[in-house]
């Protein structure tokens, strides 16, 4: 049974995930948005290793904590990233768009695939591609715990932006009807911001889907 503690953190009150399987006691930090030291404490308090960093995408609201986190661990835990958000990632997230400069740490070294299978100790995460937000967006869905971590795809009520460069709205709603909604109705969805929500509350319930 996985783990998760849930961090509110940064200028955009983005969710940060510290996730854990404490039979091995190995962890993953899923976008560790900001403050990455107290990430790092959490851990530590728990007994639990750091040894995966896993980015839904590249906004630097997802990734402002990345730097700290790898900087306080030896070894530094590597990071994934689809490679289509490459671009997005060399120019800190985007940060200077909003008047701010961040670390965005090291630069990804693992880089995702749609149907990519990715382990933490015995448990399976698959990879889904969700463009739309950004064009390299993806998922990470665990079937064994019916939970997908979904970044800035989808939230309780709501979708995400496509204002920004590389955004595309079409995209978007074809991502979430074909990798989102084509999960059980039972599947915790773990935004980027907000509460949690269930695939099948946002079936029935979405304005934008429905």
């Amino acid at each position: 049974m996985l783990e998760v503690v849930t961090f509110v953190l940064g200028p955009a009150q983005t969710n940060a995930y510290l996730v854990a399987e404490p039979e091995s006691s190995q962890a993953v930090v899923i976008d560790p948005a900001w403050d990455g030291k107290v990430i790092l404490q959490e851990a530590g308090k728990r007994g639990w290793r750091i040894a995966h960093i896993w980015l839904t995408h590249a906004h630097f609201d997802h990734l402002g904590g990345a730097a700290a986190i790898v900087d306080g661990l030896q070894p530094p835990p590597p990071v994934a990233m689809h490679p289509e958000d490459q671009p997005l990632w060399r120019i800190a997230g985007g940060a200077a768009w909003f008047g701010m400069r961040i670390d965005p740490g090291p630069e990804p070294s693992i880089d995702l695939a749609h149907g990519q299978e990715l382990r933490l100790g015995e448990t399976t995460f698959e990879v889904r591609h969700v463009p739309g937000h950004t064009p390299g967006h993806v998922l990470f869905y665990c079937p064994a715990q019916k939970m997908a971590f979904c970044g800035d795809v989808i939230f309780a009520g709501s979708i995400g932006r496509t204002d920004f460069p590389g955004g595309d709205y079409d995209t978007l709603i074809r991502s979430i009807h074909t990798q989102v909604l084509s999960l059980p109705d039972e599947t915790r969805l773990l935004s980027g911001h907000g509460p949690e929500t269930t695939v099948g509350q946002e079936r029935r319930r979405n304005p934008f889907l429905v």
